[in-house]
């Protein structure tokens, strides 16, 4: 049986078919709800106005889109503190999350990228002094002692799918539920649950094919579309499928490729929504 804890991480490196290169997608997603992101860290800085602001990432994998949430809050409140003239220097904790199969190798040695984006957003000016630790567990376990951080943010509920060259009986133990609640739903939780308060939800629409950012509904390139969309799941699922049915890394390859055909009977020339 698989055993998401411990087997599911995202595909490693920064290759093909791993997601740091292949997570435009998820790109799309936060930079759609930068507005969001960019209200809550003002108001949870205004209304505390800390010494140090600790931030936890929740889900962070390993990629660009970690470095790029991490640039923009710091930026937010480099320039907040800016506008309001304040010169009593706050610092910034991060604590990136994610299980331990993550490759946090890779994430830290990206660090790097953040300090170039926020030294030439600023040209000169100082940012907030942050500091960067990684949190292998999973967040449906404690994580943190009470009220010690001022900010959770999670992106992208991934949507879970599996496409393999495997026997009956292994494909048939392969399973993992999806189920994609309405906003109203999502409502009701959040409200029974008693523990947030529901500021802002905006339902949107991306395409399957992360590089087509086209309006209209014709595919003009099926073939292409159909390997970016199948690249994109292998980047997300390779590892819990490769623990399930127990294949070498060159056969779970060809699983993926024997999936890109199968796409364009799917789109049919129109472009799928998610």
């Amino acid at each position: 049986m698989v055993n998401v804890e411990g087997d599911l991480h995202m595909t490693s490196g920064e290759g093909e078919g791993t997601y740091a290169k292949y997570s435009r997608r998820q790109t799309i997603v936060i930079h759609e709800t930068k507005p969001v992101i960019e209200k809550a860290t003002i108001e949870v800085y205004k209304a505390i106005l800390p010494k140090t602001m600790v931030i936890a990432d929740l889900g962070c994998s390993a990629g660009p889109n970690t470095m790029f949430f991490m640039s923009y809050v710091i930026n937010i409140i480099a320039d907040h503190c800016s506008k309001l003239d304040e010169h009593d220097p706050i610092e910034l904790q991060f604590f990136l999350n994610n299980l331990p199969g993550n490759d946090f190798n890779q994430l830290f040695r990206s660090l790097e990228k953040i300090t170039n984006s926020i030294t030439t957003d600023h040209m000169g000016d100082l940012p907030p002094s942050y500091y960067i630790s990684g949190l292998p567990k999973s967040y449906y376990s404690r994580l943190f002692p009470r009220q010690s951080v001022h900010l959770f943010h999670s992106s992208y509920c991934l949507h879970w799918c599996s496409q393999g060259l495997v026997n009956k009986e292994k494909l048939e133990s392969f399973n993992l539920p999806i189920y994609g609640p309405s906003v109203d739903e999502v409502k009701e939780i959040v409200m029974k649950s008693h523990m947030f308060d529901l500021d802002h939800m905006k339902l949107f629409e991306a395409n399957w094919d992360p590089y087509d950012d086209s309006v209209d509904d014709v595919v003009h390139d099926i073939a292409s579309s159909s390997q970016n969309i199948t690249t994109g799941i292998r980047s997300v699922l390779e590892s819990l499928i490769a623990r399930q049915v127990i294949l070498e890394k060159t056969y779970l390859m060809h699983c993926f490729k024997s999936l890109g055909p199968l796409w364009p009977n799917t789109l049919r020339g129109r472009r799928q929504k998610i």
